[in-house]
């Protein structure tokens, strides 16, 4: 397979862009490639440059649940910005889309948009101390929250390449309000509530993390969770920009049965445009500007095209036995994934529709056991399914994504695919 001009464009990029990427992990270099620039995407397809296609499993990391360019998303859209793409003042589709994650989500009485992830969840934090009017924040190690600088503290996903826990221009004193522990180690959280409960605003974890790949909450450990913030008055925010709409209708927390106090959602919920949000508890959201004292603000915030598909993607995602019908597909493809790799040093793990391949003999609880899985061999494989055309999330911490659009003939060829790469194992 040819990627030239990939290799043109990325040479071109270079000169003035950092990295040639505006995200560190699409340079690919974690996995000893170099970066694809894409031309076109469809359904569960994309083609770059060069005019090669691959099957997409990252699908914008997670966005395309109803796959790439979907019909009435884009219509959606167009019908928008035909009327403008940004006003600085509200529409009435903010309200629309608010009133639909509000009906969806067990946790949330009130919701703010933003425009990305990161903001989300920084702003959580601070209405997080705000509201409780403390300082420290416990998260776990390998939960990615963003890029705030309190946060980049033992984070998955990108930074997980770095040589140092958090990253350079980040002061020590930010970090020092952030304790991050074991995934699913309760008593660890335990023993740091004893210790410095009456100064814990709150707890963030993603409930079913995917930025150190796909790693399950072991039984009780979120229950856990919810028992120790409200012995000590901390709140539980869930950071669902990944999960959220995509685990069902009402994310991780309702699948799981397990409601916080706060949460933030991404991803999915600007229908393939820039959008996330955060909300919770009424009392909690009212203590935002203009009604409390904790400021927050954007620009584009609730931008009426992002807000416009989003509301067309939430309404397709409403519809009946939607989540069933995807997640079936998604345990039957891994089923024959399994089969597979079998006997091969490779663990899948998986919930809903997404799932990560781990090169390691043992499941997977926490970050430590995704650092002692083999890199080097998950290199070589990805680079030979690239060869393939196909495009798994380019990095071992992260998850994959199937989306409604993955047709049987494509599983078909990636399984063929990932037989063929294993074979060619030395």
């Amino acid at each position: 397979m040819q990627r030239i001009l990939s290799e043109k464009a990325y040479r071109e990029a270079v000169n003035v862009i950092p990295g040639g990427v505006n995200s560190p992990v699409r340079a690919l270099k974690s996995v000893g490639a170099s970066p694809i620039f894409i031309q076109h995407a469809e359904r569960d397809m994309f083609t770059d440059v060069d005019g090669n296609n691959f099957i997409d499993f990252c699908l914008s990391w997670g966005v395309f649940i109803l796959g790439h360019g979907n019909e009435k998303v884009k219509a959606a859209a167009i019908k928008a910005i035909s009327h403008g793409s940004s006003f600085g003042i509200p529409t009435e589709v903010e309200t629309e889309l608010a009133e639909l994650v509000v009906k969806s989500v067990p946790s949330i009485e009130k919701v703010r948009f933003v425009s990305s992830g990161t903001e989300a969840v920084m702003s959580a934090i601070r209405l997080a101390r705000g509201y409780t009017n403390r300082k420290i924040i416990v998260k776990f190690d390998g939960c990615y929250h963003g890029h705030s600088d309190s946060l980049l503290v033992a984070a998955g996903s990108g930074v997980a390449q770095l040589k140092q826990s958090s990253s350079a221009g980040v002061p020590e004193e930010f970090t020092q309000l952030t304790i991050s522990l074991p995934f699913n180690d309760l008593d660890s959280v335990k023993k740091i509530f004893f210790e410095y409960g009456k100064s814990i605003a709150a707890i963030i974890l993603e409930p079913v993390p995917a930025n150190m790949g796909v790693v399950l909450p072991q039984a009780g450990f979120l229950e856990g969770l919810r028992e120790i913030t409200l012995q000590y008055g901390a709140l539980l925010i869930f950071d669902e920009v990944i999960s959220g709409f995509r685990l069902g209708i009402g994310g991780a927390q309702e699948r799981l049965g397990i409601i916080p106090d706060l949460t933030t959602i991404g991803k999915i919920v600007g229908g393939g445009f820039p959008a996330a949000a955060f909300g919770g508890k009424r009392d909690i959201m009212d203590q935002l500007a203009p009604d409390g004292p904790v400021y927050q603000a954007g620009t584009l915030s609730g931008n009426p095209v992002a807000m416009s598909a989003g509301l067309q993607t939430l309404k397709l995602l409403s519809t009946s036995d939607f989540y069933q019908d995807l997640e079936r597909k998604t345990s039957i493809f891994v089923a024959r994934l399994r089969e597979i790799t079998k006997g091969k040093g490779i663990i899948i793990q998986q919930i809903g529709s997404m799932f990560t391949l781990f090169f390691s003999e043992k499941e997977l609880t926490n970050y430590e056991d995704v650092k002692q899985s083999d890199l080097n061999r998950f290199s070589v494989f990805y680079r030979k399914l690239l060869e393939q055309g196909v495009y798994f999330s380019p990095s071992p911490f992260e998850a994959n994504f199937m989306s409604v659009t993955h047709t049987e003939a494509h599983l078909e060829q990636v399984l063929k695919s990932v037989e063929k790469a294993l074979s060619q194992e030395s």
